[in-house]
């Protein structure tokens, strides 16, 4: 086993985690509400500025407590921010209201 904490805590300066949870119920979850839709919009937003997988990386994850059919739960760490209802046409003005329009506050923080 290796400790790779000092080395993505020097890389990275956030984490976007979006919730791809499916299941059979009568309850909503974020997989039929668009998830690989908005996990494909936020990579595309991080990328068009180079901000993907240097400083900014996103993963799908399991449910994040915050669910809707209307759209995808999200959560940007070590912002302590959390997002539902979010589908892929939210994703530009909610990174870059976390990151700034070009992704320059991705440092700052």
């Amino acid at each position: 086993m290796k400790d790779r904490t000092e080395h993505h805590r020097e890389r990275l300066d956030a984490h976007v985690f979006v919730c791809a949870n499916e299941r059979e119920s009568e309850h909503a979850a974020c997989g039929g509400a668009g998830a690989d839709e908005t996990v494909a919009a936020v990579k595309d937003w991080l990328r068009e500025r180079d901000a993907f997988w240097t400083a900014v990386s996103v993963s799908t994850t399991s449910c994040l407590g915050l669910c809707s059919e209307n759209g995808t739960a999200l959560s940007i760490q070590p912002h302590d921010a959390w997002y539902s209802d979010v589908t892929p046409g939210d994703v530009p003005e909610l990174l870059a209201s976390a990151f700034g329009p070009n992704a320059n506050r991705v440092d700052d923080e």
